[in-house]
């Protein structure tokens, strides 16, 4: 695969910036640039990361507070023909108390994903991270919805355009509720996601790599290869349990895990 070069990488981290901003989405960047690597593609999603922290009236309140996993099912990857995750930024801006409304109109087509999430108290460094001591280094877990979006159009999607758009990251509801990981086996723990009084999700944690702790050492050691810490304090998203739940205004979800706890989420605006 072609390089790109680093005017193409800027020009198309903010082309997605903007998108996010006027949420009027893009053409697939793979129509353009089929051959794309994935390491372009990465280098694409921090471009548009750096945007936003940098957006002015945003730069003194806007940080990175964790990062997401993505594409760790099975039908996930079968879709993108990929074999393997990908990972996005938090950032404090995407977090959204529970009980207050998701602002439709921040977004363009979001979906719903149930996850657990971890909250991390010691530092994770890979390579060689074990799914054991991400258990050892969380603080607890907690149940969250992941609201995903994509800046691309109608969510036609390879696995490059994804990972460009930040892993087609929207927002995120973390729920009250926190257990501790060593205290019940997170592989086995159930979940099921309620749209409007009527089951829309169900699964379980094995369906994040496995097993959602699996899902968090691969992410810190792909991203020690690269010299980066998951750091104590951030939250990290294990990855959807379930198929992605399309939203709508009004739409009122709620998603529980065994073992964990609920959380709750009401869309903006009226159902049609």
């Amino acid at each position: 695969m072609t390089a790109l070069s680093p005017d193409t990488i800027a020009a198309l981290g903010d082309a997605l910036f903007d998108a996010l901003e006027s949420r009027t989405p893009v053409a697939p960047l793979t129509d353009a640039y089929p051959d794309m690597a994935i390491e372009d593609a990465y280098r694409i999603q921090m471009r548009m990361i750096e945007r936003r922290l940098s957006h002015p009236g945003a730069a003194r309140a806007e940080r990175v507070i964790g990062k997401k996993i993505g594409v760790t099912s099975q039908a996930v990857m079968d879709m993108l023909d990929v074999r393997q995750p990908d990972f996005g930024h938090l950032l404090a801006s995407m977090a959204l108390p529970e009980g207050e409304p998701l602002p439709m109109d921040r977004l363009i087509a979001p979906r719903a994903e149930g996850e657990i999430a971890f909250l991390l108290k010691d530092d994770l460094t890979g390579p060689g991270v074990t799914p054991d001591q991400v258990i050892a280094a969380t603080e607890y877990v907690l149940p969250c919805f992941e609201i995903v979006d994509s800046r691309i159009r109608d969510w036609k999607i390879r696995i490059q355009d994804t990972v460009a758009d930040n892993a087609s990251c929207g927002m995120l509801v973390v729920g009250a509720a926190i257990a501790d990981p060593r205290s019940l086996d997170l592989g086995l723990v159930g979940m099921t996601i309620m749209r409007n009084g009527e089951i829309v999700g169900t699964g379980a944690g094995a369906a994040a790599l496995g097993h959602p702790a699996a899902a968090v050492a691969w992410l810190a050691n792909t991203l020690g290869a690269l010299g980066i810490p998951l750091k104590a304090g951030e939250i990290i998203l294990s990855g959807a349990l379930s198929a992605l739940v399309p939203l709508a205004p009004g739409d009122v979800l709620s998603m529980t895990i065994g073992g964990i706890g609920s959380v709750n989420l009401v869309c903006s605006g009226a159902r049609a």
